[in-house]
Order: C-alpha cells, then sequence, then structure tokens
C-alpha cells in the first residue's frame, strides 16, 4: 500500500498521519504556534530546503490547517493556524509530554506554563462519562459508525 492510499482507510489514527505524519511537517507547526508565520521566518527557525518547506505549507493550507493570507501593511504572505489547526495542539503537546518523559535525561527543555496561574500544561486521556483519567490498559476499542457502514460491502 502506498503512503497516499492510507488517506482512505477508514481509521481516524491513520487518516491524519498522511497530513501530519512526517516530521517536518509537525516541526512546522511547532513554530507556528511559537509565533512564525512568514515562509523565510521558517526556513530560517527549521534549516529545511524552500522546496520541502513550500511542499509542507502548502499540504497544510490545502487541508484547512492553515490559511496564507497577506496583511494590509506587508508586501509579504504568512500562513496562520485555522480552527482546525488549532486543534492540533494537544496532538504537538501529548509527543512533548511523552519527550520529556522518555527522551528528556537532564530534564525538559521547555516548560509550558499556564499564564493565568504558572501551572505546567499536560494532556491528560479522561473518559467523557464519568471523568476518570485513563490509559492504554482502560480503553476497549469498538467499532463506530464510520466503519459500521463498510463492513460486508467488499
Amino acid at each position: 500500500m502506498r503512503y497516499e492510499d492510507l488517506a482512505d482507510e477508514p481509521c481516524s489514527i491513520t487518516r491524519p498521519l498522511v497530513v501530519l505524519g512526517d516530521r517536518w511537517t509537525l516541526v512546522l507547526l511547532k513554530h507556528c504556534f511559537s509565533g512564525v508565520r512568514r515562509f523565510n521566518a521558517f526556513r530560517t527557525a527549521m534549516g529545511i530546503s524552500r522546496s520541502r518547506l513550500q511542499d509542507r505549507l502548502d499540504r497544510l493550507v490545502e487541508h484547512g490547517i492553515l490559511v496564507r493570507q497577506r496583511p494590509e501593511d506587508s508586501t509579504y504572505d504568512e500562513y496562520r493556524l485555522t480552527d482546525k489547526g488549532l486543534a492540533v495542539y494537544p496532538i504537538l503537546m501529548a509527543i512533548r509530554d511523552w519527550g520529556d518523559a522518555y527522551m528528556a535525561p537532564d530534564g525538559p527543555p521547555v516548560r509550558y506554563r499556564h499564564r493565568d496561574c504558572t501551572g505546567e500544561a499536560h494532556v491528560t486521556l479522561a473518559c467523557d462519562a464519568c471523568g476518570d483519567t485513563m490509559t492504554a490498559r482502560d480503553v476497549t476499542p469498538e467499532l463506530g459508525p464510520g466503519l459500521e457502514g463498510k463492513l460486508g460491502q467488499d
């Protein structure tokens, strides 16, 4: 199966990986959340080739994660996060939590503080009914409406 064919898989983990699943895209998004908006600023921050950067930006715009716009007071386009793009933040924070726990032997390189109280931001998996926190051992996958209709069609 080719990488692009994964977009047709009836899986809400696999489909987003077609858009978000390479390291440059995630690093680019990390910089978006840090306030980087212009092409050359991304290039400087990331050390990425022009063509690779343009490919990643175009893909994120195509999928509605970023919007390209030119501010009135500028001759340069900016790339801004959409609501769909802002919804990626917990994914990056989950990766950061894992990285801090397993790949930062000297401690977290950056602390992500709550602006209002200075506590730290962390991603927590919780039940939408009772509010209990969960781990992978507490979850049982079952068929949802997006797959039930596909069964028996092959």
